[in-house]
């Protein structure tokens, strides 16, 4: 029960850092202060085919 706690609080910290992400994104995007190597590094992680990425619930499963 104790791993579930854990699982549920690490996938709420992550939905915070996401959002926070989003908010930093759409900021630097709209004042134009992106670098080029983070451009490139964005335009990299998009092209990622989303079954290279863990699912959530993968990964419950190989915690529990």
């Amino acid at each position: 029960m104790a791993t579930n706690a854990v699982l549920e609080h690490m996938h709420d910290d992550i939905e915070v850092l996401k959002r926070d992400i989003a908010v930093i994104k759409h900021v630097l995007i709209e004042e134009g202060q992106l670098t080029k190597e983070t451009e490139l590094e964005l335009e990299a992680a998009r092209k990622t085919p989303k079954n290279k990425y863990i699912s959530h619930e993968l990964l419950k499963k190989k915690l529990l």
